[in-house]
């Protein structure tokens, strides 16, 4: 490789490569869409991204094999849960098809900066879908535009796959039930900037946030899902709820957790009082991929899990399943990854 990097101490932050992809929308019809060295977005000051949020985003991985292939892990889940993110904001979908075409082009064409196989590091991709042009009202665009650009970045969690302390902060919000929280719009993340500040500033990974009703029932862990596993490790358990994020990642723990470990997964509601039914938790997303949980603290009272400085057995063996599927070396479950040619 002729880039310059050091691959082994990548943060999670943003790079300028040399290509994106763009596409627009704009009287009924989105055009051919192409590659582009230009980093900038150009819109209207009215733009309803602006001012009212509406777009919405994506976030993925091309991983480098053993064998200097690169491969996408389930492009077409994120395709799916794009197009459902526009359908909540009234906006123009952009063709699943056509994602998985715009995702790949961006990845051959900043080959040279996928991670190599062993670094851990990855290419992180961020399709995102926003509304844009003269708008004052509260109202969807008239025009659209569709880009994705990438970067290689590290461990999302400072250290990487090692125990993470979190804090409960029941007095912030992530979404509302039946709101925006099933969808990866900015308006979630940005409402997270508060409890994460708070979370930060006593010492811990990320806050934990509790369900808007009832502030009782575990939802999400900072901007990934909640999981836990039972003390003999046939059991793992995740949060249900209407306003959780569809983790690919964590759909995919449970599938592998079943299907390949033989436990028996469940989704439903997980009281923050009730702990003591798990052995192992972790956090789950696309960019913490599995982090431990060490410990959750709720009203002064810190529950610790397996360790607080240790791997739980069962957690490692996910990690290692999931991870080895996505950098190639174990077999993935049809249509799972998918290839990218390149020159």
């Amino acid at each position: 490789m002729s880039v310059n990097i050091d691959w082994n101490n990548l943060g999670f932050d943003y790079m300028q490569l040399p290509y994106r992809y763009v596409a627009h929308w704009k009287d009924g019809a989105w055009d051919e869409g192409k590659l582009s060295t230009d980093p900038n977005l150009t819109m209207n000051e009215g733009s309803p991204i602006l001012h009212y949020g509406q777009g919405a985003f994506e976030g993925m991985k091309a991983y480098r094999t053993k064998s200097g292939k690169i491969q996408l892990f389930r492009p077409d889940q994120n395709a799916h849960r794009l197009h459902n993110s526009a359908d909540k904001l009234l906006m123009p979908p952009f063709p699943e098809d056509r994602f998985i075409d715009a995702v790949k082009q961006v990845v051959a064409a900043n080959h040279e900066y996928v991670p190599p196989y062993g670094t851990g590091a990855t290419l992180y991709l961020r399709p995102i879908l926003i509304g844009v042009g003269p708008n004052i009202g509260v109202a969807p665009a008239k025009e659209y535009i569709f880009d994705v650009f990438a970067m290689p970045v590290g461990p999302y969690f400072k250290g990487g796959m090692v125990p993470t302390k979190f804090i409960v902060a029941d007095q912030f919000d992530r979404a509302a039930h039946y709101g925006t929280g099933q969808s990866k719009v900015g308006g979630n993340y940005a409402a997270s900037l508060q409890a994460g500040k708070f979370a930060h500033e006593h010492g811990y990974g990320d806050a934990i946030y509790l369900d808007p009703i009832e502030h009782k029932y575990i939802e999400e862990v900072g901007s990934a899902n909640f999981f836990g596993i039972s003390k003999d490790g046939k059991t793992l358990k995740t949060p249900k709820s209407p306003s959780i994020l569809p983790s690919i990642t964590k759909y995919s723990i449970l599938a592998l957790a079943h299907d390949r470990f033989g436990m028996t997964t469940e989704e439903t509601k997980i009281a923050i009082t009730d702990l003591d039914q798990f052995g192992e938790a972790g956090a789950c997303g696309t960019a913490a991929v599995i982090t431990p949980i060490a410990s959750i603290t709720y009203e002064d009272h810190e529950h610790v899990f397996y360790s607080e400085t240790k791997v739980g057995p069962y957690t490692q063996k996910l990690y290692d399943e999931l991870t080895g599927i996505q950098f190639g070396d174990v077999p993935a479950p049809e249509g799972w990854v998918v290839d990218v040619p390149f020159n």
